[in-house]
């Protein structure tokens, strides 16, 4: 089957880097994005909430609060996607250091918003702060906020916090989407959580299909709820293309992960496929935008407490393909 040209999705990206310092060894669970988003959640509604005792469903100002948008997310009254869901995608993704045990005083947390979110970067600016003051994780470790960086496509930072003083951000994130590569070899550094008819998609049954699928239907939302041009595409030909692509090659392993959610009051299971995958991208142009942007928005479960965290790398085809 053969594509007709797409439409890039046009979704605003801003990447921030928040550097803070310890007075000890970092301590804190290898996946560390559930205790900083939780930590964040709860400073940011002390920060912002003026109604208190009251569920962000029923309160008066949950069109224009901080907490509700960033945290709840409720779809808007008169949508025409998810109607059914009492949420939309929270507008931000964290990404931690994926090994901190190196680390000797210092501690670089990034934070990625989505179109409208950006609106409220003060407010996670002061909440993050006070997150580290009173302690990340079980034990509490204390992270105190130096500076925040903006950081642009190539990784080029400029700082828009230091000493108490918030500068002017930049533009959104240049994500230019690189020319189409011969193969491409995804890394998946976070457990990618994805189900495909009511079961978790094991090292096995991970499939190009489910997993392309479940990241347009993220960019697509991320798109429709936060951003200015809601993406027009034929949906139903790129996932009847995509059923058709094969891995090349793969090395994966599944991450038995749980979290404790004090919310639920209750143990949930994260766990997910980690490793990485090689794919032959001939043919590949309508895909290819979206799987570049994917690694800001991330795929699969908990993306905004940093699962699903991938990477792209441009390699070689193998001799004997």
């Amino acid at each position: 089957m053969k594509l007709e040209k797409q439409a890039i999705p046009e979704l605003s990206i801003y990447h921030y880097q928040f550097l803070f310092t310890c007075q000890e060894r970092v301590r804190l669970p290898k996946f560390s994005g559930s205790a900083w988003r939780g930590a964040l959640g709860h400073a940011l509604k002390r920060t912002v909430c003026v109604v208190r005792n009251t569920p962000c469903s029923a309160c008066m100002l949950k069109g224009s609060c901080a907490y509700s948008y960033i945290f709840e997310t409720p779809p808007p009254q008169q949508t025409e996607k998810m109607r059914k869901y009492s949420a939309s995608p929270h507008p931000f993704v964290l990404q931690f250091p994926l090994d901190s045990s190196n680390e000797n005083g210092s501690y670089a947390l990034n934070l990625i918003l989505v179109g409208k979110g950006q609106r409220f970067f003060p407010y996670l600016v002061h909440a993050l702060q006070r997150a580290g003051q009173e302690g990340i994780g079980s034990n509490r470790q204390i992270f105190l906020l130096d500076q925040v960086a903006q950081l642009s496509a190539g990784g080029q930072a400029t700082v828009v916090y230091q000493d108490g003083q918030l500068q002017q951000q930049n533009q959104t994130l240049d994500v230019n989407i690189p020319p189409l590569p011969e193969c491409i070899e995804i890394t998946l550094h976070t457990p990618l959580r994805i189900k495909q008819n009511g079961r978790n998609l094991n090292p096995q049954s991970f499939n190009f299909g489910a997993f392309f699928g479940n990241l347009l239907r993220r960019i697509s939302m991320l798109s429709y709820f936060h951003g200015d041009t809601p993406l027009e595409t034929d949906f139903a030909g790129m996932m009847q293309r995509a059923r058709t692509i094969e891995f090349n090659a793969r090395d994966l392993h599944w991450f038995d992960w749980k979290r404790y959610s004090s919310r639920q009051k209750t143990e949930m299971n994260m766990g997910g496929v980690i490793g990485s995958v090689t794919l032959d991208m001939k043919g590949m142009e309508a895909f290819w935008p979206y799987l570049w942007l994917g690694q800001w928005t991330h795929a699969g479960k908990g993306t905004s407490m940093g699962m699903g965290h991938y990477s792209i790398d441009s390699t070689s085809l193998p001799d004997n393909r």
